[in-house]
């Protein structure tokens, strides 16, 4: 039973590793480490992913093969209203998706639109 334990904490660590070699990539962010590497303080408050405050979100990352509970996920990340919070989450052989509160989308959502309408009014 130990090593099955041991084995999920494993792939779960490799699963923040891809995440953060995806994002520095895709951000050009060479400052995106995981909090384990980089940050204690931010690891100990549910954030596994450092770098990626200064574009607006804390991350999560679960690699389960149930589903997780996200509201609760959510809810021990921290509270304050910037960074957004958001977990990514892996199920192995399915697929990946991106969770985070409605008001949080809706957010991003009226940010998007104000880009779209900036760019054609420019």
């Amino acid at each position: 039973m130990a090593k099955k334990k041991v084995n999920a904490r494993r792939v779960g660590h490799a699963y923040e590793r891809d995440l953060v070699k995806e994002l520095r990539e895709l951000l050009d962010a060479p400052e995106i480490h995981t909090s384990r590497y980089a940050s204690r303080l931010l690891d100990d408050k549910k954030v596994d992913i450092v770098g990626t405050q200064s574009y607006g979100f804390h991350i999560q990352a679960k690699r389960y093969t149930n589903n997780p509970n996200l509201f609760k996920v959510l809810d021990e990340m921290p509270q304050d209203d910037d960074p957004i919070n958001v977990v990514f989450w892996k199920k192995p052989h399915v697929g990946e998706l991106v969770a985070m509160h409605k008001e949080d989308f809706y957010e991003l959502l009226l940010l998007l639109k104000e880009l779209h309408y900036g760019r054609e009014e420019g």
